[in-house]
Protein backbone atom coordinates (compact mmCIF):
# COMPACT_ATOMS: atom_id res chain seq x y z
CA UNK A 1 0.00 0.00 0.00
CA UNK A 2 1.58 3.22 -1.09
CA UNK A 3 2.17 5.66 1.78
CA UNK A 4 1.28 8.97 1.95
CA UNK A 5 3.83 11.61 1.49
CA UNK A 6 4.20 14.19 3.72
CA UNK A 7 3.65 18.17 3.53
CA UNK A 8 6.48 19.64 2.07
CA UNK A 9 6.08 23.18 2.31
CA UNK A 10 2.78 25.91 2.68
CA UNK A 11 2.12 26.39 -1.03
CA UNK A 12 1.12 22.65 -0.78
CA UNK A 13 -1.97 23.95 1.39
CA UNK A 14 -2.92 26.38 -0.90
CA UNK A 15 -6.03 25.91 -3.12
CA UNK A 16 -5.13 24.74 -6.54
CA UNK A 17 -8.47 26.65 -8.32
CA UNK A 18 -6.92 30.05 -8.23
CA UNK A 19 -8.48 33.26 -10.12
CA UNK A 20 -4.98 34.11 -11.29
CA UNK A 21 -3.63 30.65 -12.15
CA UNK A 22 -7.11 30.96 -14.72
CA UNK A 23 -7.30 34.54 -15.41
CA UNK A 24 -3.77 36.50 -16.05
CA UNK A 25 -1.95 34.94 -18.51
CA UNK A 26 1.17 35.89 -18.92
CA UNK A 27 4.02 34.26 -16.65
CA UNK A 28 7.26 35.68 -15.14
CA UNK A 29 8.99 34.30 -18.01
CA UNK A 30 6.63 35.60 -20.54
CA UNK A 31 6.58 38.84 -18.78
CA UNK A 32 10.26 39.30 -18.97
CA UNK A 33 10.62 38.41 -22.56
CA UNK A 34 7.99 41.18 -23.39
CA UNK A 35 10.09 43.95 -20.91
CA UNK A 36 13.12 43.16 -22.68
CA UNK A 37 11.39 43.41 -26.11
CA UNK A 38 10.47 47.15 -25.05
CA UNK A 39 13.62 47.87 -23.34
CA UNK A 40 12.65 48.24 -19.82
CA UNK A 41 13.70 46.08 -16.24
CA UNK A 42 10.74 46.03 -14.50
CA UNK A 43 7.06 46.76 -14.79
CA UNK A 44 7.90 49.24 -12.24
CA UNK A 45 10.47 50.62 -14.19
CA UNK A 46 7.39 50.72 -17.21
CA UNK A 47 4.98 52.56 -15.14
CA UNK A 48 7.41 54.92 -14.18
CA UNK A 49 7.96 55.90 -17.42
CA UNK A 50 4.51 56.34 -18.59
CA UNK A 51 2.76 57.33 -15.92
CA UNK A 52 3.45 61.36 -14.54
CA UNK A 53 4.93 60.43 -11.30
CA UNK A 54 2.77 63.88 -9.94
CA UNK A 55 -0.47 61.46 -10.57
CA UNK A 56 0.67 58.43 -8.69
CA UNK A 57 0.02 57.36 -4.95
CA UNK A 58 3.54 57.10 -3.21
CA UNK A 59 4.19 53.95 -1.46
CA UNK A 60 1.41 50.48 -1.14
CA UNK A 61 -2.40 50.46 -0.80
CA UNK A 62 -3.01 49.63 2.48
CA UNK A 63 -5.14 46.48 1.73
CA UNK A 64 -6.39 43.18 3.63
CA UNK A 65 -4.79 40.25 2.36
CA UNK A 66 -6.59 38.27 -1.16
CA UNK A 67 -9.28 35.85 -0.71
CA UNK A 68 -9.52 33.25 -2.51
CA UNK A 69 -12.13 32.93 -5.31
CA UNK A 70 -14.67 30.08 -3.22
CA UNK A 71 -13.50 32.60 0.25
CA UNK A 72 -15.23 36.13 -1.59
CA UNK A 73 -17.92 34.39 -3.20
CA UNK A 74 -18.97 33.42 0.71
CA UNK A 75 -18.31 36.42 1.92
CA UNK A 76 -20.14 38.22 -0.82
CA UNK A 77 -22.85 36.10 -0.48
CA UNK A 78 -22.87 36.28 3.16
CA UNK A 79 -23.61 40.28 2.51
CA UNK A 80 -26.51 39.19 -0.13
CA UNK A 81 -28.10 37.10 2.68
CA UNK A 82 -28.17 40.36 4.96
CA UNK A 83 -30.27 42.49 2.43
CA UNK A 84 -34.13 42.96 2.95
CA UNK A 85 -36.17 42.65 0.58
CA UNK A 86 -39.52 44.79 0.84
CA UNK A 87 -41.76 45.34 -1.87
CA UNK A 88 -41.20 48.84 -3.27
CA UNK A 89 -43.78 51.70 -4.61
CA UNK A 90 -40.90 54.12 -5.45
CA UNK A 91 -42.14 54.09 -8.72
CA UNK A 92 -40.11 57.03 -11.18
CA UNK A 93 -39.31 54.90 -13.62
CA UNK A 94 -38.41 51.22 -11.21
CA UNK A 95 -41.70 48.96 -11.43
CA UNK A 96 -41.34 45.16 -10.17
CA UNK A 97 -42.24 42.86 -12.87
CA UNK A 98 -42.05 38.69 -13.72
CA UNK A 99 -39.36 37.46 -14.86
CA UNK A 100 -39.99 34.32 -17.22
CA UNK A 101 -38.56 31.13 -15.74
CA UNK A 102 -37.36 30.51 -19.32
CA UNK A 103 -35.42 33.82 -19.94
CA UNK A 104 -34.09 33.97 -16.87
CA UNK A 105 -32.19 30.25 -17.06
CA UNK A 106 -31.45 30.83 -20.74
CA UNK A 107 -30.70 34.23 -21.11
CA UNK A 108 -29.98 35.62 -17.56
CA UNK A 109 -27.95 32.87 -16.00
CA UNK A 110 -26.37 31.57 -19.57
CA UNK A 111 -22.57 33.05 -20.20
CA UNK A 112 -23.48 32.76 -23.51
CA UNK A 113 -25.55 35.37 -22.94
CA UNK A 114 -24.45 37.38 -20.04
CA UNK A 115 -20.80 37.53 -20.76
CA UNK A 116 -21.44 39.55 -23.50
CA UNK A 117 -20.95 43.12 -23.86
CA UNK A 118 -20.75 44.49 -27.96
CA UNK A 119 -20.39 41.91 -30.91
CA UNK A 120 -17.76 43.65 -32.68
CA UNK A 121 -16.88 40.41 -34.82
CA UNK A 122 -20.29 40.14 -36.61
CA UNK A 123 -19.08 36.70 -38.44
CA UNK A 124 -19.61 34.74 -35.27
CA UNK A 125 -22.54 36.57 -33.53
CA UNK A 126 -25.01 36.85 -35.62
CA UNK A 127 -27.43 35.23 -32.77
CA UNK A 128 -26.37 38.19 -30.57
CA UNK A 129 -26.90 40.61 -32.99
CA UNK A 130 -30.51 38.88 -34.39
CA UNK A 131 -31.36 39.81 -30.43
CA UNK A 132 -30.11 43.01 -29.69
CA UNK A 133 -31.57 43.71 -33.42
CA UNK A 134 -34.91 42.09 -32.13
CA UNK A 135 -34.91 44.60 -29.16
CA UNK A 136 -34.24 48.19 -31.61
CA UNK A 137 -37.52 46.62 -33.64
CA UNK A 138 -39.00 45.97 -30.65
CA UNK A 139 -38.45 50.09 -29.46
CA UNK A 140 -39.46 51.39 -32.96
CA UNK A 141 -42.64 49.42 -33.12
CA UNK A 142 -43.63 50.54 -29.34
CA UNK A 143 -42.47 54.61 -29.80
CA UNK A 144 -43.94 55.35 -33.21
CA UNK A 145 -40.71 56.17 -34.34
CA UNK A 146 -38.05 54.60 -37.22
CA UNK A 147 -34.76 54.06 -35.81
CA UNK A 148 -33.44 52.83 -32.24
CA UNK A 149 -29.98 52.04 -31.12
CA UNK A 150 -29.36 48.81 -29.28
CA UNK A 151 -29.61 50.18 -25.75
CA UNK A 152 -27.97 52.77 -23.33
CA UNK A 153 -26.60 53.08 -19.74
CA UNK A 154 -29.83 54.15 -17.99
CA UNK A 155 -32.78 56.25 -18.98
CA UNK A 156 -31.76 59.51 -17.15
CA UNK A 157 -27.95 59.43 -19.19
CA UNK A 158 -29.97 58.72 -22.55
CA UNK A 159 -32.01 62.03 -21.60
CA UNK A 160 -29.22 63.67 -21.41
CA UNK A 161 -27.51 62.02 -24.98
CA UNK A 162 -30.91 63.27 -26.24
CA UNK A 163 -30.33 66.66 -24.92
CA UNK A 164 -26.84 66.70 -26.33
CA UNK A 165 -28.56 65.60 -29.82
CA UNK A 166 -31.03 68.05 -29.96
CA UNK A 167 -28.51 71.08 -29.30
CA UNK A 168 -26.35 69.47 -32.16
CA UNK A 169 -29.45 69.88 -34.79
CA UNK A 170 -30.35 73.25 -33.92
CA UNK A 171 -27.39 74.47 -34.10
CA UNK A 172 -27.49 78.39 -33.69
CA UNK A 173 -25.43 80.51 -30.59
CA UNK A 174 -28.42 81.87 -29.16
CA UNK A 175 -30.57 78.45 -28.98
CA UNK A 176 -29.25 77.60 -25.76
CA UNK A 177 -32.04 76.98 -23.08
CA UNK A 178 -33.76 73.30 -22.91
CA UNK A 179 -36.67 73.06 -21.08
CA UNK A 180 -37.36 70.23 -18.70
CA UNK A 181 -41.11 69.56 -17.48
CA UNK A 182 -41.74 69.46 -14.09
CA UNK A 183 -42.99 66.24 -14.66
CA UNK A 184 -40.01 64.27 -15.24
CA UNK A 185 -38.25 61.75 -13.37
CA UNK A 186 -35.95 63.95 -10.38
CA UNK A 187 -33.15 61.50 -11.58
CA UNK A 188 -33.40 62.77 -14.91
CA UNK A 189 -33.42 66.22 -14.36
CA UNK A 190 -30.59 65.68 -11.97
CA UNK A 191 -28.39 64.33 -14.83
CA UNK A 192 -29.67 66.49 -17.38
CA UNK A 193 -28.76 69.45 -15.10
CA UNK A 194 -24.98 68.33 -14.07
CA UNK A 195 -24.57 67.28 -18.28
CA UNK A 196 -25.79 70.92 -19.17
CA UNK A 197 -23.33 72.50 -17.38
CA UNK A 198 -19.93 71.91 -19.26
CA UNK A 199 -21.79 72.30 -22.60
CA UNK A 200 -22.84 75.90 -21.74
CA UNK A 201 -26.52 74.65 -21.98
CA UNK A 202 -29.55 76.23 -19.13
CA UNK A 203 -31.70 73.84 -18.23
CA UNK A 204 -35.69 75.43 -17.30
CA UNK A 205 -37.51 73.27 -15.05
CA UNK A 206 -41.42 74.20 -15.21
CA UNK A 207 -44.71 73.47 -15.70
CA UNK A 208 -45.66 73.28 -19.27
CA UNK A 209 -49.32 74.30 -18.86
CA UNK A 210 -47.97 77.30 -17.48
CA UNK A 211 -45.20 78.09 -20.71
CA UNK A 212 -47.47 80.62 -22.38
CA UNK A 213 -44.71 81.26 -24.70
CA UNK A 214 -42.18 79.04 -26.05
CA UNK A 215 -38.61 80.95 -25.29
CA UNK A 216 -36.75 82.36 -28.59
CA UNK A 217 -33.42 80.93 -26.89
CA UNK A 218 -35.37 77.25 -27.05
CA UNK A 219 -33.42 74.56 -28.38
CA UNK A 220 -35.57 71.52 -26.91
CA UNK A 221 -38.09 70.65 -24.34
CA UNK A 222 -37.88 67.01 -22.46
CA UNK A 223 -41.74 65.70 -21.71
CA UNK A 224 -42.48 62.87 -19.46
CA UNK A 225 -45.48 60.39 -20.76
CA UNK A 226 -46.96 58.77 -18.52
CA UNK A 227 -45.38 61.45 -15.94
CA UNK A 228 -43.35 60.21 -13.29
CA UNK A 229 -46.67 60.63 -10.83
CA UNK A 230 -49.07 58.43 -13.28
CA UNK A 231 -50.66 61.26 -15.21
CA UNK A 232 -51.09 61.22 -18.93
CA UNK A 233 -51.73 64.54 -20.81
CA UNK A 234 -52.21 65.29 -24.42
CA UNK A 235 -49.18 67.02 -25.92
CA UNK A 236 -49.95 67.55 -29.51
CA UNK A 237 -50.41 71.35 -29.21
CA UNK A 238 -47.14 72.02 -26.83
CA UNK A 239 -45.25 69.78 -29.97
CA UNK A 240 -46.27 72.05 -32.82
CA UNK A 241 -45.56 74.97 -31.00
CA UNK A 242 -42.31 74.13 -30.03
CA UNK A 243 -41.93 72.86 -33.75
CA UNK A 244 -43.15 76.69 -34.90
CA UNK A 245 -40.43 77.95 -33.03
CA UNK A 246 -37.58 75.76 -34.07
CA UNK A 247 -36.98 73.80 -31.67
CA UNK A 248 -37.04 69.74 -30.51
CA UNK A 249 -38.85 67.40 -28.27
CA UNK A 250 -37.84 64.74 -26.82
CA UNK A 251 -40.52 61.90 -24.33
CA UNK A 252 -39.14 60.16 -21.87
CA UNK A 253 -41.21 57.29 -21.42
CA UNK A 254 -42.78 53.79 -20.58
CA UNK A 255 -42.15 50.72 -22.73
CA UNK A 256 -45.05 49.16 -21.47
CA UNK A 257 -47.78 52.14 -21.20
CA UNK A 258 -46.64 52.77 -25.06
CA UNK A 259 -48.66 49.39 -25.34
CA UNK A 260 -51.99 51.16 -25.05
CA UNK A 261 -51.05 54.44 -25.55
CA UNK A 262 -50.65 56.73 -28.60
CA UNK A 263 -46.64 56.11 -29.53
CA UNK A 264 -45.06 59.64 -28.98
CA UNK A 265 -43.41 59.70 -32.69
CA UNK A 266 -47.29 59.76 -33.67
CA UNK A 267 -47.68 63.02 -31.96
CA UNK A 268 -44.66 64.60 -32.90
CA UNK A 269 -41.82 63.60 -31.03
CA UNK A 270 -38.49 63.83 -32.47
CA UNK A 271 -36.53 61.19 -29.46
CA UNK A 272 -37.85 58.91 -27.37
CA UNK A 273 -35.82 57.21 -24.36
CA UNK A 274 -36.73 55.06 -21.53
CA UNK A 275 -35.89 52.31 -19.44
CA UNK A 276 -36.52 48.71 -20.27
CA UNK A 277 -36.66 47.72 -17.25
CA UNK A 278 -40.24 47.46 -16.85
CA UNK A 279 -39.70 44.51 -19.58
CA UNK A 280 -38.65 41.31 -17.49
CA UNK A 281 -35.69 42.77 -15.76
CA UNK A 282 -35.30 42.81 -11.86
CA UNK A 283 -35.19 45.67 -9.85
CA UNK A 284 -31.59 44.75 -8.51
CA UNK A 285 -32.19 47.25 -5.80
CA UNK A 286 -31.81 50.21 -8.77
CA UNK A 287 -29.93 48.58 -11.33
CA UNK A 288 -28.33 47.78 -13.37
CA UNK A 289 -31.19 48.05 -16.48
CA UNK A 290 -30.89 48.53 -20.40
CA UNK A 291 -32.36 52.39 -21.93
CA UNK A 292 -33.41 53.18 -25.08
CA UNK A 293 -33.36 55.62 -27.61
CA UNK A 294 -35.52 55.96 -30.50
CA UNK A 295 -35.42 59.35 -33.27
CA UNK A 296 -36.21 60.50 -36.65
CA UNK A 297 -34.36 58.92 -39.41
CA UNK A 298 -33.01 61.99 -40.52
CA UNK A 299 -30.99 62.33 -36.95
CA UNK A 300 -30.00 58.92 -37.42
CA UNK A 301 -26.05 60.21 -37.77
CA UNK A 302 -26.81 62.07 -34.19
CA UNK A 303 -27.73 59.43 -32.18
CA UNK A 304 -25.56 57.51 -29.53
CA UNK A 305 -24.36 54.30 -28.92
CA UNK A 306 -24.23 51.52 -31.18
CA UNK A 307 -26.90 50.39 -33.85
CA UNK A 308 -27.43 46.97 -35.39
CA UNK A 309 -27.85 46.90 -39.15
CA UNK A 310 -28.90 44.51 -41.85
CA UNK A 311 -26.82 44.15 -44.67
CA UNK A 312 -25.49 40.79 -47.13
CA UNK A 313 -22.89 38.84 -46.89
CA UNK A 314 -20.72 37.60 -50.25
CA UNK A 315 -23.29 34.90 -51.34
CA UNK A 316 -26.32 37.45 -50.56
CA UNK A 317 -28.17 36.40 -48.16
CA UNK A 318 -29.29 38.28 -45.11
CA UNK A 319 -26.05 39.61 -42.58
CA UNK A 320 -26.27 41.70 -39.72
CA UNK A 321 -23.43 43.75 -38.54
CA UNK A 322 -22.80 46.71 -36.34
CA UNK A 323 -23.38 50.46 -38.42
CA UNK A 324 -23.30 53.39 -38.23
CA UNK A 325 -20.06 53.41 -35.51
CA UNK A 326 -18.02 56.13 -37.14
CA UNK A 327 -19.83 58.24 -34.74
CA UNK A 328 -18.46 57.43 -31.53
CA UNK A 329 -15.61 58.49 -29.42
CA UNK A 330 -13.45 55.49 -29.16
CA UNK A 331 -13.18 55.77 -33.40
CA UNK A 332 -13.27 59.99 -34.39
CA UNK A 333 -12.22 61.05 -31.22
CA UNK A 334 -13.03 64.70 -31.19
CA UNK A 335 -14.85 64.66 -34.15
CA UNK A 336 -17.60 61.80 -32.78
CA UNK A 337 -20.82 63.39 -32.22
CA UNK A 338 -21.19 60.80 -29.22
CA UNK A 339 -19.17 60.00 -26.36
CA UNK A 340 -21.20 57.08 -25.69
CA UNK A 341 -20.31 53.73 -25.88
CA UNK A 342 -22.08 51.94 -23.17
CA UNK A 343 -24.35 49.43 -23.78
CA UNK A 344 -26.60 46.91 -21.37
CA UNK A 345 -26.37 43.99 -23.89
CA UNK A 346 -27.51 41.36 -21.83
CA UNK A 347 -30.55 43.42 -20.74
CA UNK A 348 -31.78 44.72 -23.93
CA UNK A 349 -32.09 41.11 -25.04
CA UNK A 350 -33.51 39.99 -21.83
CA UNK A 351 -36.49 42.88 -22.54
CA UNK A 352 -36.24 42.01 -25.94
CA UNK A 353 -36.77 38.20 -24.83
CA UNK A 354 -39.73 39.15 -22.80
CA UNK A 355 -41.57 40.53 -25.28
CA UNK A 356 -40.98 37.93 -27.59
CA UNK A 357 -42.37 35.77 -25.08
CA UNK A 358 -45.60 37.57 -24.57
CA UNK A 359 -46.35 38.75 -28.03
CA UNK A 360 -47.73 41.39 -28.27
CA UNK A 361 -51.70 40.39 -27.20
CA UNK A 362 -49.71 39.14 -24.51
CA UNK A 363 -47.97 42.50 -23.22
CA UNK A 364 -51.27 44.37 -23.64
CA UNK A 365 -52.70 41.71 -21.57
CA UNK A 366 -50.23 43.17 -18.82
CA UNK A 367 -50.63 46.76 -19.35
CA UNK A 368 -54.28 46.51 -19.43
CA UNK A 369 -53.57 44.81 -15.62
CA UNK A 370 -51.69 46.87 -14.19
CA UNK A 371 -54.13 49.84 -15.28
CA UNK A 372 -57.15 48.13 -13.59
CA UNK A 373 -55.14 47.54 -10.45
CA UNK A 374 -53.74 51.18 -10.40
CA UNK A 375 -57.50 52.12 -11.11
CA UNK A 376 -59.15 49.67 -8.47
CA UNK A 377 -56.40 51.30 -6.19
CA UNK A 378 -57.04 54.95 -6.63
CA UNK A 379 -60.93 54.23 -6.27
CA UNK A 380 -60.22 52.37 -2.88
CA UNK A 381 -58.05 54.83 -1.35
CA UNK A 382 -59.99 58.22 -2.58
CA UNK A 383 -62.40 59.67 -0.34
CA UNK A 384 -65.75 58.79 -0.85
CA UNK A 385 -68.36 61.72 -2.13
CA UNK A 386 -69.66 61.82 1.68
CA UNK A 387 -66.41 62.70 3.05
Amino acid sequence: MPVAQPVRSTTDLDHPDRFVRRHIGPDAAQQAAMLTAIGVGTLDDLIAQTVPANIRRPGALRLPAAASEAEAIARLRGFAERNQVFRSYLGMGYHDCVVPAVIQRNVLENPGWYTQYTPYQAEIAQGRLEGLLTFQTMVGDLTGLPIANASLLDEATAAAEAMTLCHQLVDAEDKTTFFVAAHCHPQTIDVLRTRAEPIGVTIVVGDVNELATVPTTLFGMLLQYPATDGSIADHRALVERVHAAGAKVVVATDLLALTLLTPPGEWGADVAVGSAQRFGVPLGYGGPHAAFFACRDEHKRHMPGRLVGVSKDVHGRPALRLSLQTREQHIRREKATSNICTAQALLANMAAMYAVYHGPEGLTAIARRVRALTTACLLYTSPSPRD
